[in-house]
């Protein structure tokens, strides 16, 4: 019984690759019964995202296991075992268990600290308890992951500073300003950067969001998302006067807005215009800047913002590497306990057997003790069995939980195994025909 994690995710294979392996909802059923079905397997779960398509499970520790799973992917993939051998990565035991934590964690991301990996986890797990592919292991497996990437999001600062363009820009007007709830925005654009600038704006508590985009249906669609409001795009300037903030992401290759323009359209705005231009080309002409009253940001401003985050974020990240290899430690020692278990239960059984045998003689020999009086001798020998039993139990389990201890379990085994029985009860006999 033994912890892997296998797949492929951008460290290991191109997005060519990734996209041919995607898992949909379609397929998803169909892929997991697949190989939940394999013999070596017993227990499996899949997670699937635009960085990663991985499968972690409990399996009885057999070499071909790999080759199985890639048989399976080259099926729904189209693309050979051979092709899928070069970009596949396959981890037992400690390294398994640490690479799944790393990845809950959002260590193994391509954005460290970044959070949908653990709305990604979370529903990755779930899809897997629906179709009852996870058991005893991979749940205790799962919910130590996800305690660790609380841990490590709470303890340490992964996650603390802006690492998206969008986020940064929204973050900057709210150190301009402070608190946002008095304040508007116009959103120029409707593309991915421009709605996560105005989702992440709308988080930070703004009075009202405008959106303006040539496609007006676009507008509309997107301001609704924030209960906001659409501007007609030829009625930007006008508007001006009546918000705080710009932000501007649109996919223009020329300046949409021109300092005359601005200058004209606020020339009786009291309050300042704060102008924040994630376009790649710039969409605002840089001398805008000149106009009294008006502070304007670009995408380079932002990125030395990001870049510093980032550099905070991997000096972050040394110490959440330390307490992941702390609670893998753990998490082996509580898997090597699991696989004594059988064991245990064998020794009790054997013991149960000796208690019935001896009561069974004991009854016969005292016919007159009532049900109540033999009830209360049972007792008695279960309570002294546990008693017994307790320090071998104990023994047992910190044994098992500690490397490098198999001959002690393996002694143990043989002594209680069906096979010493047969052992004793030959020498007994020989015993017998020598008297």
């Amino acid at each position: 019984m033994e912890i892997f994690s296998t797949g492929f995710n951008y460290k290991t294979a191109p997005v060519e690759i990734r996209e041919k392996l995607a898992i949909t909802e379609s397929n998803y059923q169909s892929i997991l019964e697949k190989l939940n079905s394999l013999n070596n397997i017993y227990e499996i779960c899949v997670i699937s995202t635009c960085n990663r398509v991985e499968f972690y499970g409990v399996f009885d520790g057999s070499e071909s296991l790999k080759y199985e799973i890639l048989k399976i992917l080259s099926q729904f993939s189209s693309m050979s075992v051979n092709i899928l051998e070069k970009y596949v990565f396959f981890y037992t035991g400690k390294d398994a268990i640490r690479h799944i934590f790393r990845v809950s964690s959002s260590l193994d991301s391509m954005v460290i600290g970044e959070p949908q990996i653990v709305c990604q986890f979370k529903e990755s797990f779930s899809l897997a308890k629906e179709y009852k592919t996870v058991r005893h292991i991979l749940t205790r497996l799962f919910d130590k992951a996800l305690n660790v990437s609380k841990k490590i999001r709470t303890s340490t600062g992964i996650s603390r500073k802006a690492v998206s363009i969008s986020y940064a820009a929204a973050l900057l007007a709210k150190k301009i300003f402070g608190d946002l709830k008095d304040k508007s925005v116009l959103v120029i654009g409707a593309g991915e950067m421009a709605e996560l600038a105005a989702k992440h704006l709308s988080s930070l508590g703004v009075k009202h969001i405008f959106v303006s985009n040539r496609t007006f249906e676009r507008s509309v669609e997107l301001a609704e998302k924030f209960n906001g409001s659409a501007i007609r795009f030829d009625k930007i300037l006008e508007f001006l006067p009546e918000v705080d903030i710009v932000i501007v992401s649109t996919g223009a290759t020329q300046p949409i807005l021109k300092k005359e323009d601005i200058k004209k359209a606020i020339k009786n705005k009291r309050e300042p215009l704060f102008i924040i231009d994630i376009s790649v080309p710039r969409n605002v002409e840089d001398d805008v800047n000149e106009i009294e009253g008006v502070y304007l940001y670009n995408i380079d401003d932002l990125k030395s913002i990001v870049n510093s985050n980032l550099e905070e974020r991997k000096i972050e990240a040394q110490r959440a590497e330390l307490i992941i290899e702390d609670e893998v430690e753990k998490f082996v020692k509580w898997l090597n306990t699991q696989k004594v278990n059988p064991l245990i239960t064998q020794i009790r059984d054997y013991a149960d057997q000796l208690r019935e045998k001896q009561l069974e003689k004991l009854f016969k020999q005292m016919p007159y003790l009532t049900e109540k009086e033999k009830e209360n001798i049972d007792l008695a020998f279960k309570s002294l069995i546990n008693k017994l039993l307790h320090r071998p139990t104990i023994y047992i389990k910190d044994r098992a939980s500690k490397e490098g201890n198999d001959l002690y379990i393996k002694i143990i085994e043989e002594m209680f195994s069906s096979k010493w029985d047969l052992r004793n009860k030959k020498q007994e006999k020989d015993s017998v025909r020598e008297d």
